[in-house]
């Protein structure tokens, strides 16, 4: 089985917008993995963060397999 990866880009970094982010990929199947800044020279604020979320890519089998259960 391989990693499937997402990454999320938001220039709107505060604590209720990340958490948002969070929430909204976990609740989709993605696993939080991290968090990485990118800052300005000129302020102590972050300027974007970028999220890392990870889920397990499923085969095409594994994808039928529901659609199969119902027939």
């Amino acid at each position: 089985m391989t990693t499937e990866y997402r990454y999320v880009e938001t220039s709107t970094v505060t604590d209720e917008e990340l958490t948002r982010l969070v929430n909204a990929n976990t609740h989709e199947g993605w696993h939080y993995e991290g968090v990485q800044f990118a800052m300005r020279e000129s302020s102590k604020r972050p300027a974007m963060a970028f999220l890392l979320f990870t889920r397990p890519e499923q085969t095409l089998e594994e994808e039928a397999a529901p659609i199969l259960d119902t027939l």
